[in-house]
């Protein structure tokens, strides 16, 4: 109901040129206000006057979040603005690399090379320059491993055996050992990736994974919300179904 006002409070100002100004700056580009009056207003009110300010994420972890379905979508327009908030929320250039290299494997390439030249104008502008953590690897456990290789060469090897060595060697094997982000935000980047993409099949697996890694179930619930506005609410209506399906089976 509090929302309710809100949009109505906000709809009683015209943020164009010649009305009466809004209480508080508009997110909202000017251009919005002028084509969809009603967009700004649930943009304003709703999206960053309410849901970025929730606090079951951080700022921080809501900008992991939004930069990974950005670039996770090849929503390159909306990108150098929310790259720039996550820089100005604690996302460092490593981690905005370390995204962007990470998406590249599960969002695709064309995809990561769009985002790469967007984070180089930024960082450009702000004299920022990624510094490589170095090639030392997290620790790499064979047996514990061993499983999921396995899983992987019985169902992917028989079709397509060079993706079941690439998955095995450089996915899992390298990818997921680099220190350019931690196991929990590789989680988090993935996640949304395959939300983003409507990739529900996927999910039981990573999210598995993400819990893991420390992921919390209140923070994957609050990571779904957020996408309904950054993928649309029926991409995050599947998710939610996907999660409901491994919490039947995996105790708290």
């Amino acid at each position: 109901m509090k929302l309710f006002a809100a949009l109505a409070a906000a709809a009683v100002f015209s943020p164009v040129e010649g009305g009466a100004q809004p209480r508080r700056p508009s997110v909202a580009p000017p251009q919005v206000h002028a084509v969809a009056p009603a967009l700004a207003q649930y943009t304003d009110v709703v999206l960053f006057g309410d849901m970025w300010e929730r606090e079951a994420l951080s700022k921080r972890d809501r900008s992991l979040v939004t930069v990974s379905a950005l670039v996770a979508g090849g929503h390159v327009d909306q990108m150098r603005s929310h790259m720039g908030r996550a820089l100005d929320n604690g996302v460092t250039p490593v981690e905005l690399s370390g995204v962007i290299t990470h998406l590249a494997f599960y969002a695709g390439w064309p995809r990561a090379m769009s985002a790469v030249g967007v984070a180089n104008g930024l960082l450009t502008d702000r004299g920022l320059t990624p510094i490589s953590p170095g090639t030392e690897k997290l620790p790499f456990d064979p047996q514990a491993d061993a499983p999921r290789a396995a899983s992987v060469q019985a169902s992917t090897g028989p079709v397509a055996p060079g993706l079941a060595a690439y998955t095995n060697e450089i996915l899992f094997e390298d990818l997921w050992l680099r220190t350019d982000l931690t196991p929990r935000d590789r989680s988090v980047v993935t996640l949304v990736a395959l939300i983003v993409n409507g990739q529900a099949e996927q999910l039981p697996f990573h999210l598995d994974r993400a819990l893991d890694n420390g992921v919390t179930r209140s923070e994957v619930g609050e990571m779904i919300t957020h996408l309904a506005f950054y993928a649309g609410w029926p991409r995050a209506i599947s998710a939610v179904n996907a999660v409901s399906a491994v919490y039947d089976t995996r105790p708290e």
